[in-house]
């Protein structure tokens, strides 16, 4: 099995990992560890996001590390699919939380800007991926991370997986391709209702609504996925590329103004006062009190 490291500036030696992915074991010191992890089978590649320490929560590093390791792959030939998933016990809590209130603090949101752009080249990668992209959800998709999942082919999720539209509990909007995919998974009414409750949606219900396709065991997630991106992986390439641009002939145009709308709203919630409140409530571990400022 090949293994490489998607995280740019960081030298291979540096690094001392016993990688037998998808179990895989990491001994680097996290400070050195690629904050993406590629690894090869046959003609499926596996992307894990690398921050288990921090539920793999998305900051402006891990974003461009998946940006670039999604671009290397849509260019690969040898590649006929590509699998999704999260080290740890969590997929993808979303935005850096620390990030988002540091940077509110300071009402400098370049930061925020920066990952929210890198966030609209990662869902666009991954929506017009010439091959299938299977989310293997390993645990907790919040936020952005519940939205890297929708903008998938296809969704698994282990018992231990849930999925949560959490902005509004921290004044912020969905963001991440958010309201161009849920809608069109689960209808406009059941998807404004996810956005303004940040409802948690469980495993079970997750597969009742559409949202994922599948629900294993957790110990059964790995063999499960491998399985399915093994019989994509077999479909002819020219059918595989074919069918994924038939289906969205409009898609492009459609999913990138949606992004481009979400940015929009993003930074004008980011500085309002509700903003603040609900960052500083969230980490308080309280209920936030919005004023609709």
């Amino acid at each position: 099995m090949n293994v490489q490291c998607a995280c740019p500036g960081v030298d291979r030696r540096e690094l001392d990992i016993d990688l037998r992915h998808h179990g895989a074991t990491i001994t680097a010191d996290p400070a050195f560890a690629p904050l993406v992890l590629e690894s090869r089978r046959d003609a499926v590649a596996t992307l894990t996001l690398n921050r288990p320490e921090r539920l793999n929560a998305l900051n402006s590093a891990l974003g461009q590390a998946l940006l670039d390791a999604l671009n290397g792959l849509a260019e690969d030939t040898a590649v006929r699919a590509v699998v999704l998933t999260g080290a740890g016990r969590g997929f993808c809590a979303g935005g850096d939380i620390d990030l988002l209130r540091k940077a509110r603090e300071r009402e400098d949101l370049t930061e925020v800007e920066s990952l929210l752009k890198v966030g609209k080249q990662i869902i666009l990668a991954i929506a017009t991926m010439p091959k299938p992209v299977i989310a293997a959800v390993n645990g907790p998709a919040a936020g952005a991370g519940a939205n890297l999942a929708l903008a998938c082919t296809t969704r698994i999720a282990s018992e231990h997986a849930s999925f949560t539209q959490s902005f509004a509990k921290i004044g912020l909007f969905p963001d991440f391709g958010a309201t161009y995919f849920l809608p069109r998974l689960v209808g406009p009414a059941l998807a404004v209702e996810l956005f303004l409750s940040a409802e948690t949606v469980t495993p079970a219900d997750a597969l009742r609504i559409g949202l994922v396709s599948r629900v294993v065991s957790q110990d059964r997630l790995e063999a499960e996925t491998a399985l399915l991106a093994e019989r994509l992986a077999a479909a002819p390439p020219i059918v595989a590329r074919g069918v994924r641009q038939t289906l969205y002939l409009d898609y492009r145009e459609q999913l990138e103004r949606a992004l481009d709308e979400e940015i929009r709203w993003q930074v004008t919630c980011f500085r309002s006062q509700d903003c603040l409140e609900g960052l500083e409530a969230f980490l308080q571990k309280r209920s936030p009190r919005f004023q609709g400022a």
